[in-house]
């Protein structure tokens, strides 16, 4: 058993090592082929291996789903290319040192091409040949190497809006840090490709135009060898080089027009989940474009002096496509329509109203129109569901506690392409979205509008505009930032969870949260609840908290500062600010990451000295300001804040402890991203940047 394993290791080993050595043996194989000559038989082999080559490539290049699948075309091309010159090397050597022995000097294969070319006619078989090289090089080459060029400079182009959309996502939860790594590779894959094929097709450029000069170097110099140095008459001179010479520059340009066409697959394929003979014929199988085109060979068939049968037959097949066409769209809408039917049928015979039909408890729910089904298919999944899940994994590690899941279903009372999402029963946000469309939104870098459907983005209310999506490439090469419709769905999603996110927690879900952690502090749980405070007030307290978007992940810093609390008479307002300075680090962090100051907004000293007053003379009924002043303060803030957020800056409100929550509860119905936090609450080790003071005389005239 040992022996058997040793020996299959040993073989596992020798394989890898002759792996790693091919392709390094291989070039030096293709530079000792263009030194030493080589017997016609091996030439034989090696042009039959290299149209084998040529074939296989040419497959690989059908089959591929997105250019990237196969990125190693570029160098693929470049030894392909260096092994037919390399063979056309060896050969010319044959043939002008051994043509004048007859045509079968260089191997069968030159010979049996360059006859069945040529078919006794020198000129004829010229002729062809040069067809050959015009279609290779004017035609196949000349279109690829123009579209590589084009699609390597719109690549580099578009790179910054792809980067900012993989920002955009992950900083929405739609991707994890390791698939936005995944897709910033593969953007750097896409142009390192383009730039590699825009220069690969150089090479089959100059493959074409090597091949004329090579075709010309053994007719001249064969005819010139074989009269002057062979006594050959000219006739018999003629026949043997220009056969061989024909011949060899057949089978070298056979694979060098190959390799062409796959070339321009690869430079013009769009990337999609099906080979290139899905997608094309998926495409071209439309059944409108099939009668008239049918209706047109017929009305040719019937005119006098045409090849009637001809076009006739080509009528009736074009027919029979379009009646196998229409006969299957008939067949899709029967069954559609009888399930239907049998729907209408099972609810009509339905005697009886069922609970599930008329209450939902689900916590989040998601109504779809019904054109947005598509992004939802049978079995709950698709491009929104798992988009949906990547919300809720991102938020649930930022805030510390499981979103609930999300009940998506179709809504036929909705417009075809709008959807509603429900916190409970309460409707918390709705828009539309275009399925077949893409979302461009612009940013500071946009250079011009773009056409398409003008509207707001849901989540940021941000001028935005719904485009085809053959316009993405432009788009981004003009600083839009393109989103996908789920995307827009999903990023509205995060938004609007993370603002009712006290909605989503109950007491069933803050249990759990206590389960977990009696697995680790046993002792402090038991301890802490229901002993110093019930299940019902840590609840609200972990509400109130998140209320101000501070996450709850350290619930095991929370129940030891609560554990530590002599006064059990305290209000839950009381309690919840007792509890934040020490988790108010896990908010700051989200705001201003460690090394970078924290933004803050100040009240001027006479301000908030104002505020204190009035909040004493206000007593328990809470601060009350006059509408005037809180609307000046309101304004002054609003403009700072956005202001800083144009910079990629967020700034906290600064103020004092005793009036912090009223001043937070004032402002969150007018500023809802603004933070307020106490000046005790500031860690000592964390710098900070003062960027307004709020009622100075300054600030005033800045704004």
């Amino acid at each position: 058993m040992n022996l058997t394993t040793s020996n299959s290791s040993t073989s596992l080993f020798i394989y890898e090592k002759l792996k790693s050595l091919a392709l390094p043996l291989g070039i030096l194989l293709l530079v000792v082929m263009m030194v030493i000559p080589l017997p016609a038989y091996l030439l034989d082999l090696f042009f039959t291996t290299n149209i084998l080559l040529s074939l296989l490539i040419l497959m690989v290049a059908l089959h591929t789903f997105r250019p990237l699948d196969f990125s190693s075309f570029p160098t693929v091309l470049l030894f392909a290319t260096i092994l037919r010159l390399g063979l056309n090397v060896a050969s010319t050597r044959i043939v002008l040192s051994k043509g004048h022995t007859g045509p079968d000097a260089a191997g069968h294969v030159i010979e049996a091409f360059g006859a069945f070319v040529i078919a006794g006619n020198y000129v004829v078989g010229i002729f062809v040949f040069a067809i050959l090289i015009i279609i290779n090089l004017v035609v196949v080459t000349k279109g690829a190497g123009r579209v590589s060029e084009v699609s390597a400079r719109f690549t580099l182009d578009a790179m910054p809006g792809k980067q900012m959309a993989i920002d955009a996502d992950l900083n929405a939860g739609l991707l994890t840090s390791e698939e936005a790594k995944t897709r910033r590779e593969d953007i750097a894959k896409e142009a390192d490709f383009y730039g590699a094929m825009d220069g690969a097709s150089k090479f089959v450029k100059g493959d074409a135009i090597a091949g004329i000069l090579i075709l010309m170097i053994n007719i001249i110099g064969g005819l010139t060898i074989g009269i002057g140095q062979h006594d050959l008459p000219i006739s018999i001179a003629a026949e043997n080089y220009i056969i061989l010479s024909v011949g060899d520059g057949l089978v070298a340009q056979i694979p060098s027009l190959l390799l062409a066409i796959a070339t321009a697959i690869i430079v013009t394929r769009i990337s999609s989940n099906h080979d290139l003979s899905e997608q094309i014929g998926s495409q071209i199988g439309v059944k409108q474009a099939w009668l008239p085109s049918s209706a047109v060979l017929f009305l040719i068939g019937i005119i006098p002096g045409m090849p009637n049968l001809l076009f006739l037959v080509a009528g009736s097949l074009a027919f029979g496509v379009w009646y196998y066409l229409n006969r299957k769209d008939v067949s899709e809408e029967n069954i559609s329509q009888n399930d239907d039917f049998n729907l209408e049928n099972k609810n009509t015979n339905a005697n009886t109203i069922e609970l599930d039909e008329i209450s939902d408890n689900s916590q989040v729910s998601m109504q779809l129109g019904y054109g947005l089904i598509q992004m939802v298919d049978d079995n709950n999944d698709g491009p929104l569901i798992s988009r949906i899940t990547g919300v809720r994994k991102q938020l649930s590690k930022e805030l510390g506690f499981i979103i609930p899941s999300v009940r998506v279903r179709d809504d036929l009372t909705l417009e075809s392409n709008g959807y509603r999402i429900r916190i409970g029963q309460t409707i918390v946000g709705e828009d539309k979205v275009y399925p077949q469309l893409l979302l461009a939104i612009p940013s500071d870098n946009s250079q011009m509008k773009i056409e398409g459907i003008d509207v707001k983005d849901p989540s940021f209310n941000m001028e935005s505009t719904w485009i085809e999506k053959h316009q993405q490439s432009r788009a981004e090469s003009l600083g839009y930032m393109v989103v996908e419709p789920e995307s827009v769905i999903a990023t509205h999603l995060n938004q609007i969870l993370n603002k009712h996110a006290s909605e989503l927690i109950g007491q069933d879900e803050v249990q759990s949260l206590l389960d977990n952690l009696s697995k680790t502090s046993p002792q402090l749980v038991t301890s802490t609840v229901p002993k110093v405070f019930p299940l019902n007030v840590i609840t609200a307290i972990l509400k109130m908290l998140l209320e101000e978007r501070i996450p709850i992940s350290d619930l095991r810093k929370i129940l030891e500062v609560l554990s530590g609390v002599n006064n059990k008479n305290l209000s839950n307002t009381e309690l919840s600010e007792i509890v934040r300075p020490s988790i108010i680090g896990l908010l700051i962090q989200q705001i201003a990451p460690l090394n970078t100051p924290l933004p803050i907004i100040t009240f001027s000293g006479d301000l908030e000295q104002m505020i204190l007053n009035i909040a004493k003379q206000s007593g328990e009924n809470g601060l009350i300001l006059e509408s005037n002043l809180v609307q000046k303060i309101v304004t002054l803030i609003n403009q700072t804040f956005e202001k800083l957020q144009a910079e990629n800056k967020k700034p906290v409100l600064i103020t004092a402890p005793s009036i912090r929550k009223d001043i937070s509860f004032m402002l969150r119905q007018h500023i809802d991203n603004l933070d307020v936090l106490s000046f005790t609450e500031l860690p000592d080790n964390k710098k900070i940047e003062v960027v307004a003071t709020i009622g100075s005389d300054e600030e005033q005239k800045n704004n």
